[in-house]
């Protein structure tokens, strides 16, 4: 079992606290939807992009795509990192944290309502601190969704998209305690590191745990994913906040009510 005593951390927080969030919609000037989200000394840039077009395995299906990219400038890091470019492309690392992006950010969206059009999330990491897969989901999914509010305004969707929010949070067992929303020096040292994925209705896309010493135990998963679904829930609130006042109304036009929404399989749609 883990110790819980509410024993501050480097950085003065308590082991269930997020690190500071910040999101500033509107970061870039042509992207559809863009937003620099700020968690703690993480710095991310989420911009989301609309082609109409769709990849050749989704042609004359009526449905879209959404899909998501990611990369780190090379001096995101202490010290400088040579650009994929140079080193033959994307590495094992960027293909899996841009794959969990994308599969996270589908898993909210209606894509017969997208239409045969493809939104793409690009997440670059200007600043790294940790937890920036779990920043990019977050910051992503309001670049998504300003993008989705847009194409409503031109008339090109006529219906909600969206049907949920989604958030992604680090929780990790470091010093045999559980803390939320793990820093770069956390992360180095933690015994236990685990992402959490998660929609607003409480449901998980992803749950990536790994024990880096010690294995852990499944009170200690399930006391993980407590201090997960707090961090959610705090992220979602941020969200909601965030688009709020970048959209100057309380409703999103883009997201289904909660009645209305049903289990939706875009694989079936596209079959």
């Amino acid at each position: 079992m883990t110790n819980s005593e509410q024993k501050t951390r480097n950085d003065g927080r308590q082991p269930l606290d997020l690190r500071p969030v910040n999101m500033i919609c509107g970061f870039t000037k042509y992207a559809e939807g863009s937003v620099l989200i700020e968690a703690g000394q993480t710095r991310v840039l989420c911009t989301a992009s609309i082609e109409d077009k769709v990849p050749p395995f989704l042609k004359g299906k009526g449905v879209g795509w959404v899909t998501a990219e990611y990369a780190m400038l090379p001096r995101a890091t202490q010290n400088r990192t040579s650009r994929e470019i140079g080193r033959g492309g994307p590495s094992g690392r960027t293909h899996e944290i841009q794959r969990l992006i994308g599969r996270s950010l589908r898993s909210v969206v209606d894509m017969s309502a997208l239409g045969e059009r493809t939104l793409t999330v690009d997440c670059d990491v200007i600043q790294a601190d940790g937890g920036t897969r779990t920043a990019s989901i977050t910051g992503g999914f309001v670049a998504l969704a300003l993008a989705l509010e847009k194409l409503f305004d031109g008339g090109k969707i006529t219906r909600p998209v969206l049907r949920d929010f989604i958030a992604a949070v680090s929780v990790g067992i470091v010093g045999e305690r559980a803390l939320l929303d793990l820093d770069y020096v956390e992360d180095s040292a933690a015994e236990v590191d685990m992402n959490v994925v998660r929609t607003g209705d409480g449901r998980f896309v992803e749950i990536q745990g790994t024990a880096e010493t010690e294995p852990f135990s499944r009170q200690q998963m399930n006391e993980l994913i407590a201090a997960a679904e707090l961090g959610v829930d705090g992220l979602i609130a941020i969200q909601t906040q965030t688009l709020v006042q970048a959209l100057g109304r309380k409703e999103l036009r883009v997201m289904l009510a909660p009645d209305s929404r049903t289990k939706i399989n875009w694989k079936e749609s596209a079959s």
